[in-house]
């Protein structure tokens, strides 16, 4: 049976839709848009701005692998299935080998590259797993001094960057407004920064991984209502622009 125009008509409509949907993603700059390879490519071409051997690196750490088990191939593989299964794994080891080592280099290439400037912080915040809830900027002075905020298994984290003294009195006052709704949940305070005391940008996730368990699912859930609560009395904070919203780039980076 013929289709009728109508159909016909709806049928064009979808296809050029569809079309339209593909270019806009192959031409968006946002990397929620991208692809898997996508990510991958771009998080190479950022990560070698900073890091020039960052291709012999990556050869180096496919081949060293893939000729070990090679070479034990032809040492205990009997008959041709042995030998391409033996293969199979050679490769297939490489290729991890490859990505560990570029999400490695781009992490350090990644703090490398916005250390310094305001709001990076946010680069180490995005390298945390999903348990970790991350807001950035939640106060943010003239001088770009800020307060970022990350909730997890390990508690309340406070996080500030800028000029030692004058953090010093803006995360007690954000510590003392955290506090007074939080109930019985205390909330951490980091300084960020190269001086005594303070924890590196590119040493600040790990810091936050490893802080002791304190709060179950059900208490961060809770905590998490308690500071919409707090962060809706706020006036909106003037984020600098820079690391900020990098993230499609950092879930490569993470490996997902």
């Amino acid at each position: 049976m013929a289709k009728s125009e109508k159909a016909k008509a709806l049928e064009a409509k979808q296809k050029a839709e569809a079309r339209a949907e593909k270019l806009r993603r192959k031409n968006s700059t946002n990397p929620a848009d991208w692809g898997r390879w996508r990510q991958l490519v771009e998080v190479y071409k950022a990560t070698k701005e900073h890091d020039p051997k960052l291709g012999l690196i990556l050869v180096a750490s496919f081949l060293v692998p893939f000729l070990v088990i090679l070479a034990l191939t032809l040492w205990l593989a009997n008959g041709w299935l042995g030998i391409l299964l033996w293969t199979i794994l050679a490769i297939t080891t490489g290729i991890m080998a490859v990505l560990l080592m570029l999400t490695r280099r781009a992490r350090r290439g990644a703090y490398k590259r916005y250390e310094g400037q305001p709001g990076s912080a946010e680069v180490a915040l995005n390298m945390l797993s999903k348990k970790w809830h991350s807001t950035p900027g939640i106060a943010v002075t003239k001088s770009y001094d800020a307060v970022h905020r990350t909730l997890g298994p390990g508690g309340l984290v406070l996080i500030g960057e800028g000029e030692p003294g004058r953090l010093k009195a803006l995360l007690a006052s954000e510590k003392k407004k955290h506090d007074q709704v939080l109930y019985g949940v205390q909330a951490q305070v980091v300084q960020m920064g190269t001086g005594p005391g303070q924890v590196p940008l590119d040493k600040l996730a790990d810091h936050i991984k490893k802080l002791p368990k304190q709060l179950t699912d059900a208490q961060i859930n809770e905590t998490r209502n308690r500071l919409r609560s707090l962060d809706a009395m706020r006036p909106k904070a003037p984020i600098p622009k820079g690391p900020i919203n990098m993230k499609g780039a950092h879930r490569a980076m993470r490996g997902r």
